[in-house]
């Protein structure tokens, strides 16, 4: 992949010089949707600003959209999973790409299910249907998940279904489960009439999967001839985090000031999930939001040779830099 947009890469080089100064436009990795609040306070109170930039939100179309956009240039910071990022610097050695802010410290990654198609638990999941649209962060970890939990996965019929059509899929019951990230199935779910009471969330990090989640990635190329303005962008990002955190309905109304078509309430609900399940973590409101643990990353990625083969010895200093971090006080969430 990395090797056919290097012609793009090459051509974007010459233009780096025009925008590096101020304009940092920003790939996220989804829809524009409770969770990205953070990016749009950043920008409507003016910590962006402050720190001499002008940054441009651009929605993505799933866990791995944004990291070939950050690799070739095309946009010098993007939001993707770090697992994710580990497998494509795998399989394209220096490729000018790496995180250098953890955000989901807790990942969102999940199986949502149905109890009334079946699903109750983990062990439920043998012998059923599951939906999972091929370019998900939550189904490329699914292997792991599945092998912790030692299921059966020659009894499990996967189902490859596209974005639009997973969770609409499950409401009608067609797949009995679907991997995704918890806050956007669940209350997709929810918006699709499907009872509460009938949804079940199955989340990875709570069975046996280390993983880290989704992370601020830079192109490196970029980061070297500006460390100043990567630095701003993550203090002002760290900024707009605890702002949505203090007040998450203005979080809301800015992601729908985006989103006319969205239900103000329901971004709320799923930014609110987020910020309790996968960012506002224990270790990240005592030491700041950001940075990681070395053992643990050490401890994810020999859980990732469990089902996957990397083809170059990994080495975790590839996937995230924290160089670029600002102050541990300029990180807090409160």
């Amino acid at each position: 992949m990395f090797a056919r947009l290097s012609g793009l890469a090459a051509a974007l080089t010459l233009a780096v010089p025009a925008w590096a100064q101020t304009e940092m436009p920003f790939a996220l990795d989804w829809k524009f949707e409770g969770p990205s609040a953070a990016y749009f306070a950043a920008i409507d109170n003016g910590h962006f600003e402050a720190e001499g930039l002008s940054v441009e939100v651009t929605a993505g179309q799933g866990s791995l959209d944004a990291i070939p956009k950050v690799a070739t240039g095309a946009f010098p910071v993007g939001f993707a999973d770090i697992n994710s990022l580990m497998r494509f610097l795998d399989q394209n050695p220096g490729a000018p790409v790496t995180a250098v802010m953890m955000v989901y410290d807790k990942p969102p990654f999940a199986i949502v299910g149905r109890k009334s198609q079946g699903i109750t638990d983990v062990a439920s999941l043998n012998g059923s249907t599951l939906g999972a649209p091929p370019p998900d962060g939550a189904w490329a970890q699914f292997p792991i998940f599945a092998a912790a939990n030692d299921l059966d996965v020659d009894s499990i019929t996967v189902e490859p279904v596209g974005f639009p059509t997973r969770e609409p899929m499950l409401a009608e019951g067609e797949v009995d489960s679907v991997t995704g990230f918890s806050f956007s199935s669940y209350l997709n779910l929810v918006r699709l009439g499907v009872p509460e009471d009938d949804i079940v969330t199955i989340l990875m990090a709570d069975h046996g999967v280390d993983l880290y989640g989704n992370a601020i990635i830079v192109n490196t190329d970029f980061a070297a001839a500006n460390p100043d303005a990567v630095k701003g962008f993550l203090r002002a990002v760290a900024k707009g985090w605890a702002d949505v955190i203090a007040d998450p309905a203005m979080g809301a109304q800015a992601v729908i000031d985006r989103n006319p078509a969205g239900d103000v309430d329901l971004e709320q609900r799923r930014l609110q999930l987020a910020i309790d399940a996968n960012v506002a973590t224990p270790f990240a409101m005592e030491n700041g939001m950001g940075g990681i643990d070395d053992a643990r990353m050490a401890a994810a990625i020999e859980q990732t040779k469990l089902v996957y083969e990397f083809q170059n010895e990994p080495d975790a200093s590839l996937y995230f830099d924290p160089q670029y971090l600002p102050d541990a006080a300029d990180r807090m969430l409160k």
